[in-house]
């Protein structure tokens, strides 16, 4: 039987003020902690979450990252990325300008010895399943496609290369990848293209390209993939990635710069039933997606909606296209602070800077959007982001890993 005396009533309440205050304070505590952690820690609940990350696994020499991934894990660069990768946590992740090799051996060193393995007290992550594919890029066309008087050069590949698959693509998935219905773009010709913006030498209309070039130039640098992501027996989403060439490095003809507004073409087109009949894959099958077919469209496209050196508005190909869901811009808070304190030309750019997704000399380029990760529109988007976190916040050391940051989405599944 409890003793009723005033004093002993006294105690029982101040020693419950005290938890409740306790609790409380405990809770806002936890509040404030969460508040400053980037978005991306923070799932939300019943989604899925798609990313594309310029990672910059490319390296001088043919075998030199799966040697390097396989032999060096302590190596700096690959930890700072893999644990990016485990503090976003995404479910599918496209990898652009990781070295292609035919068995897929670096990428799983890159997995076994890095994202497997906690970095800087994250929590490891596993990828059962996963895609890589050769890409044109360092496989020489034996035509001097430049027209220097050369052959052989990097500049004369199917796409810049000083090796076969440098810059190459590859992805992971912790849901099924329907391997029997990838599909990949690598061998379509430039000129199959209706309208296409081949180049012109300078102040004529003669094409830039010979004869000889046109019949076997590739459009794709890397390759266009669409590989399905299998939610479950019924449900699929398609993820459709490329990594178009940079609209520089050309002179006044712009050679690159079609070659990238015609590349980002491709997939603009393929989302559209009515405008996708031209198209054949690697494996002989004609047209794109049917009608009311889920898809994400995801990669470094090398263009920027509002600045930068692409042609002809060739990110707004995407970025306006109707059938995408354009309802969330990921943004980030370092996109933002890092134009402003960087300067230079990003204070003559017209689109917003928080949607940046790359950081490039600022006397030359400055900060763009070039990065995507872009729903079709009968998907539901509930949240978006860019990994960039301004100094001071959790991963901010991170950044200097590549000169992309990862772009994420949250789809509702």
């Amino acid at each position: 039987m409890l003793d009723s005396s005033p004093l002993l009533r006294l105690q029982w309440r101040f020693c419950f003020r005290f938890f409740v205050v306790l609790i409380l304070s405990s809770q806002a505590l936890s509040s404030s902690l969460r508040s400053q952690e980037p978005t991306a820690s923070r799932r939300a609940e019943g989604s899925i979450r798609f990313a594309t990350f310029n990672i910059s696994f490319y390296r001088k020499s043919e075998g030199e990252l799966k040697k390097e991934l396989q032999e060096k894990p302590e190596s700096a660069q690959p930890r700072k990325v893999a644990e990016i990768i485990q503090r976003v946590r995404p479910d599918v992740l496209l990898l652009n300008e990781f070295d292609y090799d035919k068995n897929g051996e670096a990428l799983a060193a890159f997995q076994k010895n890095f994202l497997e393995v906690a970095q800087g007290e994250q929590a490891p992550i596993k990828y059962p399943y996963s895609y890589v594919g050769p890409v044109n890029t360092g496989v020489d066309t034996k035509i001097d496609l430049d027209g220097d008087g050369k052959t052989g050069t990097g500049n004369d590949c199917y796409g810049f290369g000083r090796y076969p698959g440098q810059y190459g693509m590859a992805i992971l998935s912790r849901y099924p990848i329907d391997q029997d219905n990838v599909r990949t773009f690598q061998r379509f010709r430039w000129t199959d293209m209706p309208n296409h913006q081949m180049p012109f030498k300078v102040g004529t209309q003669d094409p830039y390209y010979s004869d000889e070039a046109i019949e076997v130039f590739r459009l794709s640098s890397k390759s266009h993939w669409d590989v399905p992501i299998k939610l479950n027996n019924q449900d699929s989403i398609h993820f459709l990635v490329a990594h178009p060439t940079p609209p520089v490095f050309d002179q006044e003809e712009d050679r690159n710069g079609r070659r990238n507004h015609d590349e980002i073409r491709m997939f603009a087109d393929y989302v559209t039933p009515d405008k996708a009949d031209y198209l054949y894959d690697d494996q002989g099958g004609r047209g794109g997606l049917a009608a009311g077919v889920k898809f994400v469209i995801a990669g470094d496209m090398n263009a920027d909606p509002n600045d930068g050196d692409s042609s002809m508005s060739a990110a707004n190909q995407l970025t306006e296209h109707p059938l995408i869901n354009h309802s969330i811009d990921p943004s980030s808070s370092g996109g933002a602070h890092y134009a402003k304190s960087q300067g230079g030309k990003n204070l003559e750019h017209k689109g917003p800077a928080n949607t940046d997704t790359g950081d490039f000399g600022d006397s030359n380029v400055g900060n763009l959007r070039i990065d995507y990760c872009l729903p079709s529109k009968n998907l539901e988007l509930i949240q978006a982001g860019v990994f960039w976190p301004k100094p001071g916040e959790p991963g901010a050391k991170l950044i200097n890993a590549s000169d992309h940051r990862m772009v994420w989405i949250d789809l509702k599944k």
